[in-house]
């Protein structure tokens, strides 16, 4: 029952220090951005200064608490926030990968911690991780040569339909155990890859469902899924910083903050969820996403 693991959590010692370090946290940020020789958010009036930083943290927290649970919805949901927060996207993107580079390789170890995952012992999933990790960079670089194809708009709306596709056989299969298909997860990790590439984004859903569709467990699946993201970003920054671009600090250190905020809760919520509940819940979100993409598309 989703309830019963919702009702554990939330008894949990962890659940209890978690809510009075962001509550602490929140306090300290909208207290630092209070004070003018404090100026945090430059290019923003002093009057919204604190309640920016607050956006920003609050935003990155709940994303990254999504993202770490399913696997998929940080990049997605947070860009659009913070641009129409008033953010520059040439300052957007640099903080948002740090922030997911950094959230990512420690949701994976949050997730090994908690026992979502084995990444020392389970040969399965060093196996997939290798896998996917390949693909994106040869998807990346594929992508990189058909960027300015004028069939991109095209390409991402049947990216779209294959998101909503495959989450839709989640859930029609969420209680059925499905038996490891490699060749499965090669076809749908490279699209993801190359959507990422692409695009810029769709890669959490894509990866996420097509490993859950292929056999992985769920929690296997968002676990790899978070270092495959990190180190997609990490690698994604490097190229955006020697491309001469920089690190907005002012956005990027309350955006990483309320991200880490929300990792140890995730990890908590994907160990005590059924599993058949988690895989509904990420293909039901998978469907979500893929519509939205869909309406983006058109």
């Amino acid at each position: 029952m989703i309830g019963g693991g919702v009702a554990d959590v939330l008894r949990e010692r962890r659940t209890r220090i978690w809510l009075v370090g962001v509550s602490l946290i929140c306090l300290a940020l909208v207290l630092a951005a209070a004070l003018p020789e404090m100026d945090w958010v430059a290019g923003l009036a002093s009057d919204w200064r604190a309640l920016s930083l607050l956006l920003v943290f609050s935003a990155a927290l709940c994303c990254e608490l999504l993202d770490t649970s399913i696997g998929m919805g940080f990049g997605t949901t947070l860009t659009p926030v913070l641009l129409i927060a008033g953010f520059s996207p040439l300052d957007v993107v640099p903080a948002v990968l740090f922030s997911e580079c950094v959230t990512g390789l420690c949701g994976a170890a949050m997730h090994h911690r908690d026992g979502n995952v084995d990444f020392r012992h389970d040969p399965q999933v060093r196996r997939v991780l290798a896998l996917l990790l390949a693909l994106t960079v040869l998807g990346g670089g594929v992508a990189a040569l058909v960027v300015s194809s004028s069939s991109a708009a095209s390409l991402r709306s049947m990216i779209a339909w294959m998101v909503v596709g495959v989450g839709v056989v989640i859930v029609l299969t969420a209680r059925r155990q499905l038996r490891f298909r490699p060749i499965q997860l090669v076809v749908i990790g490279a699209i993801a890859a190359f959507n990422k590439g692409l695009s810029g984004g769709g890669y959490g859903p894509l990866v996420t469902s097509g490993q859950v569709v292929s056999g992985v467990p769920a929690r296997s699946a968002v676990a790899i899924t978070s270092i495959c993201e990190g180190v997609t970003c990490g690698v994604a920054l490097a190229v955006c910083l020697a491309l001469g671009q920089q690190v907005h600090w002012a956005l990027a250190i309350p955006l990483t903050v309320g991200a880490l905020a929300s990792v140890p809760m995730a990890t908590m919520i994907v160990g005590r969820l059924p599993l058949a509940a988690l895989r509904g819940v990420v293909g039901v979100a998978t469907i979500l996403l893929g519509v939205a993409a869909l309406a983006s598309a058109r």
